[in-house]
């Protein structure tokens, strides 16, 4: 059994979703994890799954989403990995302002300087207004108080409005 990352990425239309896991349960494949979105207009999708096929198996599979030439499709196989627990707190960390270059940057590194992880970020711009919600595992020997003010710090200097909350328990 191996683990194969595949991203189709490309022009959205209907029914990508639907025949890429479709040529994949063909295979025998089990989606493990993804991640799927619209973006500007362009589709991105990423999962690992795991099953008795080569990466370029996978992918051949997958070749007909490619036909039109608006999407593409790379799939290649990674090493299986242990879940971490993670180490830390979940907490959740929204950003909302006027868009300006810099601002993923900046709020990341603060939470970067106190070992904090971000498993999963999300931007979108409508209009000039930018909002950023990113899931992050903060270390239990951070200092909560002190990457706050750190954040606020970094608010006041872009522009923007940051909120930092403990994650609730029931959210994915």
């Amino acid at each position: 059994m191996s683990l194969i990352a595949i991203t189709v990425i490309g022009h959205d239309r209907p029914g990508i979703i639907a025949e890429a896991t479709g040529a994949l349960a063909e295979l025998g494949v089990n989606i493990e994890d993804s991640t799927m979105t619209r973006l500007r207009g362009h589709f991105a999708m990423m999962l690992v799954c795991a099953g008795d096929v080569s990466a370029a198996a996978a992918e051949k599979a997958l070749a007909g989403l490619t036909a039109d030439g608006t999407l593409q499709v790379t799939a290649r196989e990674v090493a299986t990995e242990e879940l971490a627990t993670p180490a830390g707190r979940p907490y959740v960390l929204t950003v909302h302002g006027g868009d300006r270059p810099g601002i993923v940057s900046a709020v990341t590194s603060a939470v970067a300087a106190d070992g904090g992880n971000i498993t999963d970020l999300t931007t979108r711009l409508t209009g000039q207004l930018y909002l950023v919600v990113a899931e992050v595992d903060v270390p239990a020997s951070a200092d909560e108080a002190d990457l706050t003010s750190r954040l606020d710090e970094v608010a006041r200097e872009l522009g923007v409005d940051v909120t930092f909350r403990p994650q609730e328990a029931d959210v994915l």
